[in-house]
Protein backbone atom coordinates (compact mmCIF):
# COMPACT_ATOMS: atom_id res chain seq x y z
CA UNK A 1 0.00 0.00 0.00
CA UNK A 2 1.40 3.10 -1.30
CA UNK A 3 1.47 6.44 1.32
CA UNK A 4 0.82 9.81 0.01
CA UNK A 5 2.22 12.76 1.96
CA UNK A 6 0.17 16.10 1.46
CA UNK A 7 1.55 19.82 2.93
CA UNK A 8 -1.08 20.68 5.02
CA UNK A 9 -3.71 19.14 7.16
CA UNK A 10 -6.96 18.20 6.96
CA UNK A 11 -9.59 15.69 7.86
CA UNK A 12 -8.68 13.63 4.89
CA UNK A 13 -5.29 12.57 6.01
CA UNK A 14 -5.06 9.11 7.28
CA UNK A 15 -7.96 8.20 5.16
CA UNK A 16 -7.15 5.55 2.69
CA UNK A 17 -7.98 5.95 -0.69
CA UNK A 18 -8.24 4.08 -4.23
CA UNK A 19 -6.98 5.31 -7.44
CA UNK A 20 -8.73 4.51 -10.72
CA UNK A 21 -9.13 5.26 -14.17
CA UNK A 22 -11.42 4.61 -16.80
CA UNK A 23 -9.19 4.90 -19.83
CA UNK A 24 -7.22 7.09 -18.24
CA UNK A 25 -9.45 9.60 -17.06
CA UNK A 26 -8.64 9.00 -13.48
CA UNK A 27 -9.82 9.60 -10.18
CA UNK A 28 -8.64 9.61 -6.30
CA UNK A 29 -11.80 7.47 -4.66
CA UNK A 30 -12.44 8.34 -0.99
CA UNK A 31 -15.21 6.02 1.09
CA UNK A 32 -17.16 8.99 3.32
CA UNK A 33 -19.76 6.58 3.99
CA UNK A 34 -19.09 6.11 7.75
CA UNK A 35 -18.35 9.60 8.80
CA UNK A 36 -19.42 12.50 6.20
CA UNK A 37 -16.12 13.61 5.19
CA UNK A 38 -16.57 15.74 2.14
CA UNK A 39 -12.97 17.78 1.25
CA UNK A 40 -13.08 21.43 0.51
CA UNK A 41 -11.00 22.93 -2.52
CA UNK A 42 -7.36 23.41 -1.11
CA UNK A 43 -7.92 19.63 -0.20
CA UNK A 44 -9.20 18.78 -3.90
CA UNK A 45 -6.10 20.37 -5.62
CA UNK A 46 -4.19 19.13 -2.63
CA UNK A 47 -5.12 15.13 -3.41
CA UNK A 48 -5.60 16.36 -7.69
CA UNK A 49 -1.86 17.23 -7.44
CA UNK A 50 -0.08 15.38 -9.66
CA UNK A 51 3.97 16.44 -7.98
CA UNK A 52 3.08 16.19 -4.82
CA UNK A 53 -0.46 14.69 -4.24
CA UNK A 54 -1.92 11.34 -5.41
CA UNK A 55 -2.73 13.21 -8.63
CA UNK A 56 -5.94 13.02 -10.77
CA UNK A 57 -8.80 14.74 -12.91
CA UNK A 58 -10.99 14.50 -10.22
CA UNK A 59 -12.10 13.54 -6.63
CA UNK A 60 -14.69 11.05 -5.77
CA UNK A 61 -16.51 10.91 -2.38
CA UNK A 62 -18.54 7.87 -1.40
CA UNK A 63 -21.74 8.97 0.86
CA UNK A 64 -24.28 7.38 2.09
CA UNK A 65 -28.02 7.88 -0.40
CA UNK A 66 -30.21 10.00 0.01
CA UNK A 67 -32.63 8.15 -2.08
CA UNK A 68 -34.02 4.64 -1.27
CA UNK A 69 -33.68 3.99 -4.55
CA UNK A 70 -30.02 4.12 -4.25
CA UNK A 71 -26.62 1.85 -2.97
CA UNK A 72 -24.81 4.96 -2.45
CA UNK A 73 -24.25 9.45 -3.47
CA UNK A 74 -21.44 9.69 -5.19
CA UNK A 75 -19.96 13.50 -5.06
CA UNK A 76 -17.22 14.38 -7.68
CA UNK A 77 -14.70 17.58 -7.46
CA UNK A 78 -12.50 18.56 -10.74
CA UNK A 79 -8.70 18.74 -9.91
CA UNK A 80 -9.23 22.48 -9.01
CA UNK A 81 -11.96 21.69 -6.33
CA UNK A 82 -15.18 22.98 -8.58
CA UNK A 83 -18.16 20.87 -8.70
CA UNK A 84 -18.63 17.80 -11.06
CA UNK A 85 -22.30 17.47 -11.85
CA UNK A 86 -21.60 14.46 -14.04
CA UNK A 87 -18.93 11.77 -14.63
CA UNK A 88 -19.70 9.09 -16.70
CA UNK A 89 -16.01 7.10 -16.52
CA UNK A 90 -16.31 8.12 -12.16
CA UNK A 91 -19.87 6.38 -12.73
CA UNK A 92 -18.56 3.25 -13.52
CA UNK A 93 -15.42 2.76 -11.48
CA UNK A 94 -17.84 3.37 -8.78
CA UNK A 95 -19.87 0.47 -10.22
CA UNK A 96 -17.14 -1.82 -9.70
CA UNK A 97 -16.62 -1.00 -6.50
CA UNK A 98 -20.12 -1.49 -5.65
CA UNK A 99 -20.04 -4.79 -7.51
CA UNK A 100 -17.18 -6.02 -5.82
CA UNK A 101 -18.22 -4.99 -2.34
CA UNK A 102 -22.01 -6.54 -2.62
CA UNK A 103 -21.34 -9.28 -5.01
CA UNK A 104 -23.62 -8.18 -7.34
CA UNK A 105 -23.91 -6.95 -11.16
CA UNK A 106 -26.21 -4.18 -10.71
CA UNK A 107 -26.85 -0.71 -8.45
CA UNK A 108 -27.79 2.50 -8.49
CA UNK A 109 -25.60 5.57 -8.15
CA UNK A 110 -27.39 8.89 -6.89
CA UNK A 111 -25.43 11.98 -7.96
CA UNK A 112 -26.63 15.65 -7.56
CA UNK A 113 -27.57 15.29 -11.72
CA UNK A 114 -29.90 12.29 -10.32
CA UNK A 115 -29.96 8.43 -10.45
CA UNK A 116 -28.14 6.40 -12.51
CA UNK A 117 -27.90 2.61 -13.35
CA UNK A 118 -24.87 0.67 -13.52
CA UNK A 119 -24.45 -2.69 -14.40
CA UNK A 120 -21.79 -5.23 -15.21
CA UNK A 121 -21.15 -6.61 -19.00
CA UNK A 122 -20.11 -10.51 -19.63
CA UNK A 123 -16.62 -8.75 -20.92
CA UNK A 124 -15.43 -7.14 -18.14
CA UNK A 125 -16.66 -3.92 -19.12
CA UNK A 126 -19.34 -1.66 -17.18
CA UNK A 127 -22.59 0.39 -18.13
CA UNK A 128 -24.49 2.84 -17.48
CA UNK A 129 -27.69 4.66 -18.60
CA UNK A 130 -27.66 8.43 -18.12
CA UNK A 131 -31.09 8.97 -19.38
CA UNK A 132 -32.02 11.41 -22.10
CA UNK A 133 -30.06 14.37 -22.57
CA UNK A 134 -31.28 17.61 -22.52
CA UNK A 135 -31.23 19.60 -25.58
CA UNK A 136 -33.03 23.41 -24.93
CA UNK A 137 -30.99 26.32 -24.49
CA UNK A 138 -32.07 26.95 -21.43
CA UNK A 139 -30.74 23.71 -19.94
CA UNK A 140 -27.15 23.67 -21.44
CA UNK A 141 -27.65 26.28 -20.02
CA UNK A 142 -26.70 28.93 -22.80
CA UNK A 143 -26.64 32.78 -21.40
CA UNK A 144 -28.79 33.44 -24.76
CA UNK A 145 -31.74 32.08 -26.25
CA UNK A 146 -29.67 29.73 -29.24
CA UNK A 147 -30.87 26.93 -31.44
CA UNK A 148 -28.67 24.08 -29.75
CA UNK A 149 -28.48 22.19 -32.87
CA UNK A 150 -26.08 24.84 -34.31
CA UNK A 151 -24.92 27.29 -31.36
CA UNK A 152 -23.29 30.75 -33.28
CA UNK A 153 -20.22 30.68 -31.31
CA UNK A 154 -16.59 30.74 -32.93
CA UNK A 155 -13.43 31.12 -31.38
CA UNK A 156 -10.64 30.60 -34.21
CA UNK A 157 -10.99 27.77 -36.69
CA UNK A 158 -13.79 26.56 -34.54
CA UNK A 159 -17.35 27.28 -35.06
CA UNK A 160 -21.17 26.19 -34.41
CA UNK A 161 -20.98 23.79 -32.19
CA UNK A 162 -24.01 21.69 -31.32
CA UNK A 163 -24.54 21.95 -27.23
CA UNK A 164 -26.00 19.03 -25.21
CA UNK A 165 -26.07 18.62 -21.27
CA UNK A 166 -25.90 15.18 -19.89
CA UNK A 167 -26.07 16.07 -16.54
CA UNK A 168 -23.18 18.88 -17.53
CA UNK A 169 -23.19 21.00 -20.45
CA UNK A 170 -21.20 20.33 -23.23
CA UNK A 171 -20.51 21.93 -26.09
CA UNK A 172 -19.43 19.54 -29.67
CA UNK A 173 -17.36 20.82 -32.20
CA UNK A 174 -17.12 18.80 -35.62
CA UNK A 175 -13.72 18.85 -37.15
CA UNK A 176 -11.61 17.17 -40.22
CA UNK A 177 -9.06 16.31 -37.91
CA UNK A 178 -9.15 16.39 -34.06
CA UNK A 179 -5.18 15.98 -34.10
CA UNK A 180 -5.19 19.66 -35.81
CA UNK A 181 -6.90 21.36 -33.57
CA UNK A 182 -4.91 23.04 -30.82
CA UNK A 183 -6.62 21.98 -28.19
CA UNK A 184 -4.74 23.33 -25.41
CA UNK A 185 -5.06 26.91 -26.45
CA UNK A 186 -8.74 27.18 -27.84
CA UNK A 187 -10.15 24.72 -24.55
CA UNK A 188 -9.99 27.40 -22.32
CA UNK A 189 -11.04 30.24 -23.92
CA UNK A 190 -14.27 27.76 -25.00
CA UNK A 191 -14.61 26.71 -21.31
CA UNK A 192 -15.15 30.22 -19.83
CA UNK A 193 -16.68 32.22 -22.89
CA UNK A 194 -19.44 34.04 -21.76
CA UNK A 195 -22.08 32.00 -23.81
CA UNK A 196 -21.38 29.64 -20.90
CA UNK A 197 -22.59 31.29 -17.66
CA UNK A 198 -21.75 27.72 -15.90
CA UNK A 199 -18.74 26.89 -18.25
CA UNK A 200 -18.75 24.28 -20.50
CA UNK A 201 -16.69 21.06 -21.41
CA UNK A 202 -15.44 21.46 -24.87
CA UNK A 203 -15.66 18.10 -27.26
CA UNK A 204 -13.59 18.63 -30.44
CA UNK A 205 -15.22 15.73 -32.89
CA UNK A 206 -14.26 13.83 -36.09
CA UNK A 207 -16.41 11.81 -38.07
CA UNK A 208 -14.92 8.24 -39.01
CA UNK A 209 -17.99 6.73 -40.27
CA UNK A 210 -21.67 5.91 -38.97
CA UNK A 211 -20.58 3.38 -36.48
CA UNK A 212 -16.80 5.36 -35.50
CA UNK A 213 -16.35 8.28 -34.39
CA UNK A 214 -12.82 10.09 -33.11
CA UNK A 215 -13.01 12.61 -30.20
CA UNK A 216 -10.47 14.83 -27.89
CA UNK A 217 -11.69 16.82 -24.47
CA UNK A 218 -10.87 19.72 -22.95
CA UNK A 219 -12.79 19.09 -19.17
CA UNK A 220 -14.13 22.30 -17.14
CA UNK A 221 -11.98 22.82 -14.63
CA UNK A 222 -9.64 19.93 -15.39
CA UNK A 223 -8.34 20.76 -18.59
CA UNK A 224 -7.44 17.96 -21.65
CA UNK A 225 -7.80 14.89 -20.20
CA UNK A 226 -7.55 11.10 -21.93
CA UNK A 227 -11.35 10.48 -21.87
CA UNK A 228 -14.52 11.66 -20.88
CA UNK A 229 -17.61 9.79 -20.83
CA UNK A 230 -20.54 12.19 -20.47
CA UNK A 231 -18.49 13.82 -23.36
CA UNK A 232 -18.48 10.87 -25.56
CA UNK A 233 -22.33 10.40 -24.92
CA UNK A 234 -22.66 14.40 -25.68
CA UNK A 235 -20.75 13.92 -29.04
CA UNK A 236 -22.48 10.77 -30.09
CA UNK A 237 -26.24 12.90 -29.16
CA UNK A 238 -24.63 15.63 -31.36
CA UNK A 239 -23.77 13.40 -34.36
CA UNK A 240 -27.34 11.76 -34.75
CA UNK A 241 -28.94 15.18 -34.45
CA UNK A 242 -26.88 16.46 -37.11
CA UNK A 243 -27.23 12.95 -39.09
CA UNK A 244 -23.67 12.06 -39.41
CA UNK A 245 -23.82 8.58 -37.64
CA UNK A 246 -26.56 5.99 -36.35
CA UNK A 247 -27.60 5.74 -32.80
CA UNK A 248 -24.94 3.35 -31.38
CA UNK A 249 -21.42 3.88 -32.81
CA UNK A 250 -17.70 4.02 -30.72
CA UNK A 251 -16.05 7.09 -29.70
CA UNK A 252 -11.92 6.51 -29.85
CA UNK A 253 -10.76 9.24 -27.01
CA UNK A 254 -7.02 9.87 -26.72
CA UNK A 255 -7.05 7.25 -23.84
CA UNK A 256 -9.12 3.97 -25.59
CA UNK A 257 -12.89 3.65 -26.47
CA UNK A 258 -15.84 3.51 -25.31
CA UNK A 259 -19.31 2.27 -26.67
CA UNK A 260 -22.39 4.56 -26.52
CA UNK A 261 -25.79 3.89 -27.59
CA UNK A 262 -28.59 6.74 -27.81
CA UNK A 263 -31.47 4.45 -27.87
CA UNK A 264 -35.06 5.28 -29.24
CA UNK A 265 -36.25 5.61 -25.75
CA UNK A 266 -33.75 8.67 -25.19
CA UNK A 267 -31.77 7.20 -22.58
CA UNK A 268 -27.75 7.32 -23.35
CA UNK A 269 -26.15 3.86 -22.56
CA UNK A 270 -22.34 4.15 -22.43
CA UNK A 271 -20.03 1.01 -21.75
CA UNK A 272 -16.26 0.38 -21.51
CA UNK A 273 -13.40 -0.57 -19.09
CA UNK A 274 -13.20 0.43 -15.51
CA UNK A 275 -9.44 0.19 -13.79
CA UNK A 276 -8.00 -0.23 -10.87
CA UNK A 277 -4.42 1.78 -10.51
CA UNK A 278 -3.77 1.12 -6.88
CA UNK A 279 -4.51 2.15 -3.14
CA UNK A 280 -2.81 3.77 -0.34
CA UNK A 281 -3.72 6.22 2.66
CA UNK A 282 -3.52 9.69 2.94
CA UNK A 283 -1.12 11.25 5.61
CA UNK A 284 0.04 14.76 7.44
CA UNK A 285 2.93 16.10 5.72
Amino acid sequence: MEKHRLSFYTRAMNRSFIKMHGLGNDFVILDSRADGYIPDEAACRAIADRKRGVGCDQIVILAPPQSPEADLFMHMYNCDGSLVRACGNATRCVGRLLFEETGRDRAVIQTVSGLLKVWAEPNGHIAADFGPPRLQWQDIPLAQAADTLSVPLRVGELADPCCVNVGNPHAVFFVPDVEAVPLAEVGPKLETHPLFPDRANIEIAQVIDRGHIRMRVWERGAGITEACGSGACATLVAAVRRGLTDRRATVTLDGGALSIEWREDGSIIMSGPASRSFQGMLTEG
